[in-house]
């Protein structure tokens, strides 16, 4: 079984609640981890059944609007952990100093990264991929091959969504200083761009483009969840960026043990193994039953990209002014 080890501060204080006077939790997150069909109920029924507590999700938009509304919130912010931004967004959320460290070690994580940020700890991860249907003719293998392409794509807004952000140093970290360029030629392909994934994806769906921005992994939900196998996302030659989603207690807090006991429970089994069919994603610690079976027929990149938390946060400015020219003209 692989469970963080995160030290001794993790007990519930003394004093726990008693039946009616439950001490309260608060989780901001995005739309979909609170959704009905989210991971959000099935977390909070099994966290209430140790913590005798009453945990709450907020949601907030796309994980970028999540950070935007915790800045803007401040300390005065009701929630005691956020949940849902990005190692894209990281560097930025430890800048506002309103997060405080999780006062752990963390070992044995199936994150394909090595794990030393002492404030936030991963949940789950994956890769951006542009999912289509399978019937469709000339599905494009890179960057340049669906710019050239007729091929019509939805994506989100890098501004209020972390899809959206990751696109963009997804094109950044393959081509460098020629992200402008291949924006430029992708413009035509852009039917529009949205919010949040949630309304692209259901933009697909709909039909109303070829091809979405979304994971590697979410032809899984199709198959298992629908039993349909007519999704699949489209292996890119460039490579594809990765995504490490992760969560961090807030300084203002008024519930620290509380929200270290949520952290540590976070990166457990019961936690874990809620992650693949939920939020359709890997889990940062494989639970001892494995992955759901449909996992293994999903597309593995030979070329994982990433940039550290730092870079991300240097190469998000000029990432944003490329895109924006782009799609602007």
């Amino acid at each position: 079984m692989r469970i963080p080890c995160l030290g001794a501060g993790l007990v519930l204080a003394a004093g726990a609640a008693t039946a009616g006077n439950l001490p309260e939790l608060t989780v901001i997150t995005y739309d979909s981890f609170a959704s009905d069909w989210g991971p959000g109920p099935a977390v909070e029924a099994a966290f209430e059944e140790t913590c005798k507590c009453d945990l709450k999700f907020l949601a907030a938009g796309d994980g970028a609007a999540l950070l935007a509304r915790v800045k803007l919130e401040g300390e005065r912010s009701e929630a005691d952990i956020v949940l849902g931004i990005d190692t894209n967004l990281t560097a930025e959320a430890e800048a506002t100093g309103l997060f405080a460290p999780h006062g752990g070690t963390v070992v044995d994580l199936d994150v394909p990264v090595a794990w030393e940020d002492e404030t936030f700890l991963p949940y789950d991860w994956g890769y951006f991929a542009f999912v289509h249907d399978t019937g469709l003719q000339g599905v494009p293998q890179s960057f340049e091959e669906l710019a050239d392409s007729n091929v019509s794509i939805v994506i989100q807004d890098p501004r209020s969504s972390t899809p959206g952000l990751g696109l963009l140093l997804w094109v950044k970290a393959a081509y460098g200083d020629r992200a402008a360029e291949i924006w430029s030629a992708l413009a035509d392909n852009v039917v529009t761009v949205t919010p949040g994934w949630s309304e692209a994806y259901g933009m697909f769906l709909e039909g109303e483009a070829d091809m979405v921005l979304s994971y590697t992994t979410s032809p899984a939900y199709h198959l298992i969840a629908e039993g349909d196998a007519s999704k699949a996302a489209a292996p890119f030659a460039e490579g594809h960026y990765m995504q490490v989603e992760v969560a961090g207690k807030l300084a203002s807090t008024d519930q620290p043990e509380l929200a270290d006991r949520f952290l540590a429970f976070m990166l457990a089994d019961a936690f874990q193994a809620i992650i693949p069919t939920t939020n359709w994603m890997y889990p940062a610690a494989i639970p001892d039953d494995g992955l759901p079976d449909g996992f293994e027929t999903l597309i593995q990149p030979a070329k994982p990209l990433l940039f550290s938390a730092a870079e991300a946060r240097s190469a998000r400015g000029p990432a944003l002014d490329e895109w924006l020219n782009a799609l602007s003209r």
